[in-house]
């Protein structure tokens, strides 16, 4: 999911700047002064911020819903939904009409892969188990030498208000900006299972192009092997409500990145038999 400094496809020189001197700023800005495509030198483990959950609303007195059950609830179901619903399970489908629940949700822990990064450590947070996948994912690419780099990870509900905030400003209006930005509460960067790679020389991070170079061809050929699913991939954004983007990945598992690979489906919507979400 882009971040501020990225670019839809089409966009000039000027916001191919913007990019890099997006890229730069993060870099230099973070506490740990590491520089841009320095690997992180050990699994160093950053402590999340709190969670804040807010308490459940009480059920209005006198109605249907607070004093009994639906009737002939299907138990497979309805533990079907709650594994897609549940921000811990690496098959939860966060879109456009599925916010997380919690809205500020926060994962309870999250690790810096040690992988090479081109920004500072905390903006490149995972869940221990999406986080050890990239690094056998990351190593693999480099056995047939196709270096990868970490752009983006965990991102928390205050920071994607700021990321939503500046492509409203950027473009002048929500409509275009819910195009390549998720509004807080409905970005998988918050879950800790996204991420967005790039290559290690650089080209075309984070816009279009990268679909055409060797690191975005080897993780969408190799990802499902440990877990990843290219979440937004091309001529699916009516399903997933975003545009195209080759260098946005998802950890869901191995069962869950291999089932999908065998048949061959394009989105967990589809996958799930969830409905799409162009829209909110």
């Amino acid at each position: 999911m882009r971040a501020p400094g990225q670019r839809r496809a089409g966009a000039g020189p000027m916001a191919a700047a913007a990019v890099l001197a997006a890229l730069l700023t993060g870099c230099a800005g973070g506490p740990d002064g590491s520089g841009a495509g320095a690997p992180a030198s050990t699994a160093a483990e950053l402590p999340a911020p709190a969670q804040r959950s807010p308490a459940a609303a009480p059920a209005k007195e006198g109605t249907q819903a607070a004093s009994a059950a639906p009737a002939k609830a299907d138990p497979d179901e309805a533990e079907s939904d709650k594994a897609h619903s549940d921000p811990a399970s690496p098959g939860v489908v966060v879109n456009k009409r599925r916010p997380l629940s919690p809205q500020d949700f926060v994962p309870p822990k999250l690790v810096v892969p040690r992988v090479e990064r081109t920004v500072a450590a905390e903006r490149v947070r995972l869940r221990p188990d999406a986080a050890a996948a990239v690094e056998k994912m990351f190593a693999a690419a480099a056995a047939d030498g196709v270096g990868l780099t970490l752009v983006s990870g965990y991102r928390s509900f205050e920071e994607q208000a700021a990321t939503y905030n500046h492509w409203v400003g950027q473009y002048g209006d929500k409509a275009q900006a819910d195009e390549v930005s998720a509004r807080a509460g409905h970005s998988e960067h918050q879950t800790g299972l996204a991420f967005d790679i790039g290559q290690t020389d650089g080209t075309c991070t984070l816009v279009l192009c990268f679909r055409d170079t060797e690191a975005a061809r080897w993780t969408a050929k190799h990802a499902a092997r440990y877990g990843f699913i290219l979440r937004y991939p091309q001529g699916h954004h009516e399903v997933t409500g975003f545009s195209a983007e080759s260098w946005h990945f998802r950890y869901v598992g191995p069962e869950i990145a291999g089932a999908m690979q065998a048949a061959g489906t394009a989105t967990l919507e589809e996958h799930f038999g969830l409905p799409p979400a162009p829209g909110y």
